[in-house]
């Protein structure tokens, strides 16, 4: 699968240190697998679990698009 990132994810992944950008890197890559749920109310939406933090992404067509990574305390209030 190809994934693809919304400047909002890639910005945040450059903010945080480097242990948190390896996890993310690593939860991301093996997408398929893990803590993964269908958002409700969002077409092809899903949200994966990182410790506190939410990658929320859509699939498409064998395309991961991350659509943004986030605290999970504002994570669904956006939705």
């Amino acid at each position: 699968m190809q994934i693809e990132y919304s400047k909002k994810a890639v910005k945040y992944i450059n903010i945080v240190n480097k242990s948190t950008k390896k996890r993310l890197k690593e939860a991301i890559e093996k997408i398929p697998f893990g803590d993964i749920k269908k958002l409700q109310g969002v077409d092809n939406g899903y949200r994966l679990r990182v410790g506190d933090l939410r990658v929320l992404f859509s699939i498409e067509d064998d395309i991961i698009f991350i659509d943004n990574i986030i605290p999970r305390g504002q994570a669904y209030k956006r939705l």
